[in-house]
């Protein structure tokens, strides 16, 4: 089986155990965990040189957004085929926090934000606390496992009277999917036909695989990329594998969304280490972010013929983004929440599918984020719970 490239570490299970995060806290040391969105890579160097230069300083004060706004843009103009305003960028604590303050500031409680499940599970609880509620519009599914947004599910979701936003995770997680221009141009005409707001999710750009063209929707030649309302979220947390490190990225469509970033800056302060970690990310760290998607692309490959081998009745269609896959296990007779059995008869804990939403019962999410060793012994202890 192929080692992982120099640059990723060896994903020693010796030396991942070390570690203290949650993944690796939360179960017993008899758990291989696969849950959590937390890559088993070493880190960049870059990135390890900037936050140890920081400590050895004695500097960990308040953050500053320093070149974070120039190095993103540059990153999003090399990688991602588009020019954001650095006037427009804006550091925050993480994605969802970023999320959060935005729909506090533009919707009044009571409002609907539109989803589309099965979704990233803090989609589904995190509007809650804040008096809003999800009107889900669920993806499309074909036979061989693909999904797709769909056109008549949004309709039907927007035309609620108290749909305010749509919340676009994008790429998908977990299905993995990158959406085409078309999807988004569709996203996009809805929006604007029902006066909703469109925040977008795009922490998982980084890691578009092999095959597939991400399009950031600020780069789309639509009237709603200027709207006072549309606003995109991104990261180097999920790319580089640093989500402790607490900076994310807020970008504007107007000058007008970015006063309003601006105005909650004390409710929007990212890390200092985030940010200096995110910059060396964005400048220095492309050749780990090289590695980290030959590996994943190699991993996906892999995973279907491990499960072809050991669990034939699972069904999984290869994600075109990230380290997470997701696995249709209805056919294991498992019960809604196969994640829960894998646990307590296999020792791996996936993360459980009804959490993603309704759509999610029967299914899991594997973490792919490793060496091909480990994932093979993940799919093992799958097999073995049956």
């Amino acid at each position: 089986m192929r080692q992982v490239d120099p640059l990723l570490g060896t994903c020693s299970l010796t030396e991942l155990r070390q570690r203290q995060s949650s993944k690796w806290r939360e179960y017993p040391p008899d758990v291989l965990p696969a849950f959590v969105a937390e890559m088993d890579f070493s880190l960049a160097e870059p990135i390890i040189t900037a936050v140890a230069s920081a400590l050895a300083l004695s500097d960990c004060g308040y953050a500053h957004p320093g070149r974070l706004a120039d190095a993103f843009a540059q990153f999003a103009a090399d990688r991602l085929e588009w020019a954001p305003e650095t006037a427009h960028i804006y550091p925050v604590p993480d994605v969802m926090t970023g999320l959060a303050e935005v729909i506090q500031a533009i919707t009044p409680p009571g409002s609907g934000i539109v989803v589309n499940p099965p979704v990233y599970p803090p989609f589904r609880f995190r509007f809650g606390y804040y008096g809003r509620r999800l009107i889900d519009a669920p993806l499309a599914r074909d036979a061989d496992g693909r999904y797709a947004l769909d056109p008549d599910a949004i309709e039907a979701a927007l035309s609620d009277p108290d749909a305010a936003v749509y919340l676009l995770c994008s790429p998908h997680n977990p299905t993995g999917n990158v959406w085409s221009r078309a999807d988004l141009q569709m996203v996009a005409d809805a929006c604007q036909r029902h006066g909703a707001a469109l925040l977008v999710d795009e922490i998982h750009a980084p890691l578009v695989l092999p095959g597939a063209r991400f399009v950031p929707f600020l780069a789309l030649d639509h009237e709603l990329t200027r709207a006072e309302t549309t606003f995109t979220f991104t990261s180097a947390t999920k790319g580089w594998n640093i989500a402790g490190l607490k900076c994310g990225l807020a970008v504007a469509g107007t000058r007008a969304g970015a006063r309003l970033l601006e105005e909650r800056w004390e409710a929007l302060l990212a890390s200092h280490h985030g940010v200096l970690a995110s910059v060396a990310a964005f400048t220095q760290g492309l050749p780990w972010l090289d590695a980290v998607l030959g590996q994943l692309d190699q991993n996906r490959v892999l995973l279907a013929g491990l499960l072809a081998e050991h669990l034939p009745g699972v069904r999984y269609a290869p994600p075109e983004a990230s380290f997470l896959a997701w696995l249709d296990c209805r056919d294991l007779g498992l019960g809604d929440d196969p994640a829960a059995v894998f646990l307590d008869k296999g020792n791996v804990a996936l993360a459980h599918g009804p959490a993603f939403g309704a759509e999610g019962r029967g299914f899991a999410r594997l973490n792919v984020g490793t060496s091909p060793e480990r994932l093979d012994e993940a799919v093992r202890r799958m097999a073995s719970a049956r």
